[in-house]
């Protein structure tokens, strides 16, 4: 039996690629085995147009590696929209306007977040696990002291308990100011693909903007983008979705509404067609204890339109680290095993978009990657996340034919 033939109806599996400045080629990503590619262009800023002729040059570099550009990650969403504040009938052209270029170019699935300020934050890109890899990390006393003691929120202070904050201050003051510069540097300026050198004026200055921002002003602006962009996806045949919160709790005193499984509830009712979708993140969803990620690959299945697929492993302390694929917090045969019933029961209804896109995320830094130039993405270093789509591939094939491939009784 061929364990790579399509008939075997796996999920499609995937790599990030950051675009030509990623130190991780095309080819390494065809010789892992992957065939998909999950790319923006991020050369563009946030809330321009895409036009045709530079999504067409992007498509056709990746054809010639003998790969294919199945899900864009992402097509941000500017901050302005998320505020409410600004020209939002030029943005809103922009982004339906982006989606009919894509389409037109045969790219169907758009992965966005709607997190304000920071799209992800972690307190150490570089954490040493007990085998000498390396990881990513959130630990809140941590990102307490960086909110109390750097950026200077003034609201920080009633969020953190009295412990907290001798323990932040207690960490704070026992590293020297390079450390806390290269700290600092590392929270603000993680915006997957692009270096913005921002300042912690600038946070400061973003953060401001949301003053009159509550969570309820934040599903609104969300209800208002997919109000505009929604019918243009449905028309061109483009399915949004939508990434969950990154860690999926309140940061920065600032909202979060794609955290738990009544957020999505919430969003799957602004829009009900099926172009408003979901991409599902193991490893954000798990960073709260009180998400059943079977549950919800259940519950949303018929619109989960790509799925990252990565575990965290969460401590009493309230802090989570990156796990290996196939440990950690996350049941991943159960996550994977909803997922391939969803694969079946789209194709038992004829949907073009039975197989589903996944790529293995945040691998481990390992190997001789640490020994390469920092200037790696932290979290996507080749050998980690190959390790990772090579163990998710096995658990694939064990799920769909373990029973086949079992020892017969004696």
């Amino acid at each position: 039996m061929n364990l790579t033939s399509p008939d075997l109806h796996l999920l499609e599996e995937g790599f990030r690629w950051f675009g030509p400045s990623d130190p991780v080629p095309l080819s390494f990503i065809r010789q892992a085995g992957a065939m998909a590619v999950f790319t923006s262009l991020h050369q563009i800023p946030y809330g321009e147009l895409w036009t045709r002729e530079a999504i067409a040059q992007r498509k056709s570099q990746l054809e010639a590696a003998g790969l294919r550009w199945s899900v864009v990650e992402s097509v941000p969403v500017h901050e302005d929209i998320k505020i409410g504040h600004g020209d939002l009938k030029t943005l809103f052209n922009n982004y339906k306007n982006t989606l009919r270029h894509l389409a037109a170019e045969g790219v169907q699935v758009v992965i966005y977040n709607f997190m304000p300020v920071l799209d992800w934050v972690r307190t150490e890109m570089r954490s040493v696990l007990p085998d000498g890899s390396e990881c990513l990390h959130f630990d809140p006393i941590r990102f307490a002291a960086f909110e109390l003691y750097a950026l200077g929120r003034p609201e920080a202070f009633t969020t953190y308990t009295s412990q907290h904050r001798q323990k932040a201050a207690d960490w704070w003051n026992s590293i020297n100011n390079p450390a806390r510069e290269a700290f600092v540097q590392s929270i603000i300026d993680v915006f997957p693909g692009v270096k913005w050198g921002l300042s912690l004026d600038d946070i400061r200055a973003m953060i401001a903007r949301y003053a009159a921002v509550d969570e309820v002003a934040l599903r609104a602006n969300l209800a208002r983008f997919l109000e505009a962009v929604v019918p243009v996806a449905e028309e061109v045949g483009v399915r949004l979705a939508i990434h969950p919160d990154d860690p999926p709790f309140p940061v920065l005193g600032l909202p979060r509404i794609v955290s738990t499984a009544p957020d999505v509830d919430a969003i799957f009712k602004m829009a009900t067609s099926e172009a408003n979708g979901l991409c599902f993140c193991t490893g954000s969803f798990s960073a709260r204890a009180d998400n059943d990620l079977p549950a919800m690959v259940r519950r949303f299945a018929p619109r989960i339109h790509a799925v990252h697929l990565r575990s965290t492993q969460r401590l009493p302390d309230g802090s989570f680290y990156e796990a290996d694929h196939l440990a950690g917090s996350v049941p991943m045969p159960a996550v994977v095993s909803e997922l391939l019933a969803e694969g079946d029961r789209r194709r038992a209804q004829g949907r073009a978009d039975w197989q589903l896109p996944f790529r293995p995320d945040h691998g481990h830094t390992m190997m001789d990657d640490l020994t390469k130039p920092v200037g790696i993405t932290p979290g996507y270093s080749c050998i980690g996340r190959m390790r990772g789509l090579a163990e998710l591939r096995g658990l694939m094939l064990g799920l769909r034919f373990g029973e086949k491939f079992s020892p017969s009784p004696s």
